[in-house]
């Protein structure tokens, strides 16, 4: 073994001093120095500042253009950039940063586009999985949050969303896996910078008024009263008020929200109770469909048609493969299924009866197992373009282009500072609002005295100053200008000077 290294060790030594002496090399590329083009033809040595010089030389340069067609346009068929089975106007834009994978905070919307960011798309939550919740950001700088459900919230902190971002929610229906992140974005939201604005809910009525969205709003607010005047100790503002619009689930095709260009309309889902609705978003000419949870219906054929993309949910129908995954009895998820979701198979039908430029499901578990067969079962009546909307995934839309990447979002990201731009006062600034409580407030003073001395935990030579009181009794202004960057760094609402340039 010893002999075998020494020998290696021999023949790398040879071949290095072959080269050494070897220079004479007349080939197609040879760097002299750090600014060296290399060799090109009988011309060596040609550096950065003779470029200008050769370029036009056809002695130098190719200048065939038969050659020159052949050696730019190779690989790319018939003048399109994909090929196989790839569908035209399904292309990566050039703006992306990378067409693989999108980068939390690192590509701004453009103008023309809608990006739609899937935050959970999983009906029994995992670490994996969030329950459903889709974020769709507009060019024109407008977030809709469609469902909020139950650890969708780490997704949009992975997304470099900041907690007072996530508003104008729209919730299909009443399930909690639906709603179930509600709670935390009103508590915390409002604790981290929604000061000036309220939460703005947007939900269908029920067959009764306790089966509304309003209704359920209001147990939310009693759900939380302790943890409100628990954060009564900190500006808050207007963070505790909650504009809700509470739809008739009965007006199929009313328009529920009409904001700067983008427009809602509704429709009735069949999820065995009435109260669940669909959603069509249209805007720019665009427009995305997203059938919350339902039985497959006409309805969704009917507003979803042409759609730009249209989200459904979906179910895989290996009920007897599902019952040992997820130890649930056959008879379980077969009965749940037949009254309240939509079948893979009946997904391609609805695709193909609306003819969508992009079809997706979400609302269903990334499964090995059953990924594969739920896109049979899909290709059974839809043949065009499809996709899974699992949690991360990122889609942008714009008229000539669609694409779908996997987003990278970090485990454990750093939240994003909250945005101000959208409530920034006419009058040129930030109103940090004055707390309305204090702790003496709310907390006995037995229980106060209980707690150490800071002195007893604190080492030698290091001693906060404590803040046990809120340091400001008025309300704070702080000027446009003064507003720190990280705070105002959204296209739409500050210019490059930070000036602001958009009133909500």
């Amino acid at each position: 073994m010893k002999k075998f290294i020494l020998s290696i060790s021999l023949l790398i030594i040879s071949l290095a001093t072959v080269s050494a002496q070897d220079n004479n090399y007349k080939g197609n590329y040879k760097g002299t120095d750090t600014k060296a083009a290399g060799v090109v033809n009988n011309h060596e040595n040609i550096v950065t500042e003779d470029i200008n010089q050769f370029k036009n030389t056809p002695e130098v340069f190719q200048h065939d253009k038969e050659q020159l067609q052949t050696t730019l346009t190779g690989g790319i068929p018939m003048g399109r950039w994909n090929e196989g089975l790839m569908f035209d106007g399904i292309a990566p834009s050039d703006h992306f940063v990378s067409a693989a994978n999108w980068y939390p905070n690192t590509e701004t919307v453009k103008e023309d586009e809608i990006r739609i960011i899937f935050m959970g798309s999983s009906p029994l939550i995992r670490p994996g999985q969030a329950n459903t919740s889709i974020l769709m950001q507009f060019g024109n700088g407008k977030n809709l949050v469609f469902d909020i459900g139950e650890g969708a919230v780490a997704n949009f902190v992975g997304a470099g969303i900041a907690l007072n971002e996530i508003n104008d929610i729209f919730i299909t229906h009443l399930h909690v896996d639906h709603y179930g992140s509600l709670p935390y974005v009103y508590m915390f939201g409002a604790w981290n910078g929604r000061w000036n604005e309220p939460l703005r809910v947007n939900g269908p009525s029920g067959s009764e008024p306790k089966y509304g969205t309003a209704h359920m709003v209001e147990g939310m607010k009693s759900m939380t009263e302790w943890h409100r005047d628990a954060f009564d100790v900190f500006p808050i503002g207007r963070g505790w008020e909650i504009e809700v619009n509470e739809f008739d689930f009965t007006d199929d095709g009313g328009v529920i929200y009409d904001v700067d260009g983008i427009q809602v309309t509704h429709w009735q889902q069949s999820h065995c109770k009435d109260g669940a609705s669909a959603y069509r978003v249209e805007w720019n000419g665009m427009s995305i469909v997203f059938s919350g949870d339902g039985r497959p219906n006409k309805l969704t054929a009917k507003y979803g048609a042409n759609a730009d993309v249209l989200i459904t949910e979906m179910q895989v129908e290996v009920v007897n493969i599902t019952s040992q995954v997820y130890g649930v009895p056959p008879v379980l998820t077969r009965y749940t299924i037949d009254t309240h979701h939509n079948p893979a198979y009946a997904a391609g039908k609805l695709y193909n009866d609306s003819q969508p430029r992009l079809a997706m499901a979400t609302h269903t578990t990334d499964d090995l197992y059953a990924n594969n067969e739920m896109v049979a079962e899909v290709r059974e009546h839809w043949d065009g373009p499809f996709h899974f909307g699992f949690d991360g995934v990122v889609v942008n839309v714009s008229k000539e282009k669609i694409w779908v990447r996997d987003g990278i979002l970090p485990d454990y990201p750093n939240a994003t500072p909250p945005q101000q731009g959208t409530m920034v006062a006419d009058n040129g600034g930030l109103i940090i609002p004055e707390p309305r409580k204090k702790r003496e407030d709310m907390q006995n003073q037995y229980i106060r005295d209980m707690q150490y001395d800071e002195s007893e935990y604190y080492p030698e030579g290091y001693q906060p100053e404590l803040m046990e009181t809120w340091p400001s009794d008025k309300p704070i202004f702080v000027p446009t200008e003064k507003i720190p960057s990280s705070m105002k760094r959204r296209r739409a609402d500050f210019d490059e000077q930070g000036n602001f340039i958009k009133t909500k």
